[in-house]
């Protein structure tokens, strides 16, 4: 560099270099798909936006530039993860009779799936180790989801019912697919369903 050379601008936190060959919509793909293996390989704590950008093949400053925190691109990989989940919503709209089958069944296939079983508990074991991981689960599930789902719900109380059976069913998950408690790890699917579905049904349709 000559003495009158301007030194290069610094480059903005979070703006991929111009001339990255790996920018555009494949690129962006690459790191969610990567955000969520990492998250679930090593968890919250331990993942970093440096790993995410190598798992992908990108520089981290194009992480930054897509997503921006750290918290940011869990948010993002939740958002992924729970696609079956916003469909719930209109799945209570058809109807007050046998929501409450209706709910369990669809609940417990999405868990039975083992395609997306296994982002839903990447996301579920961070939220378990991480405060950070919780607060942006806990918002993403209260503005996107159970407020959706009392939008449908013509009964009292309906925030109140749609959290009492979110907790119920996430409660299911937990010890069938986390923690694998037995009996219930083995039980059929079906008898889970006639089991849950009447006290979801009492939630979500009875006055």
């Amino acid at each position: 560099m000559t003495p009158d050379a301007e030194p290069p601008s610094p480059r903005r936190r979070g703006r991929p270099s111009r001339d990255s060959a790996t920018a555009g919509p494949d690129a962006r793909t690459r790191i969610l798909e990567a955000a969520r293996s990492e998250f679930a390989a090593r968890g919250y704590d331990k993942t970093s936006i440096r790993g995410i950008a190598k798992a992908a093949a990108v520089d981290a400053a194009l992480v930054h530039h897509y997503f921006g925190t750290k918290d940011e691109v869990f948010a993002a990989a939740i958002e992924v993860s729970f696609v079956p989940a916003l469909a719930i919503p209109d799945i209570l709209g058809s109807g007050a009779d046998d929501v409450g089958e209706r709910l369990a069944r669809y609940f417990i296939s999405v868990w039975e799936n083992p395609a997306s079983r296994a982002p839903l508990l990447a996301v579920m074991r961070s939220a378990m180790t991480h405060e950070a991981a919780a607060n942006v689960l806990r918002g993403f599930v209260l503005r996107r989801l159970l407020g959706r789902i009392a939008d449908q719900l013509d009964v009292p109380d309906a925030t109140f019912r749609a959290e009492l059976a979110a907790s119920h069913m996430v409660g299911i998950a937990m010890l069938r697919y986390v923690i694998r408690a037995e009996p219930l790890a083995s039980a059929d699917p079906e008898k889970i369903i006639a089991m849950v579905a009447p006290t979801l049904q009492r939630y979500l349709a009875e006055a």
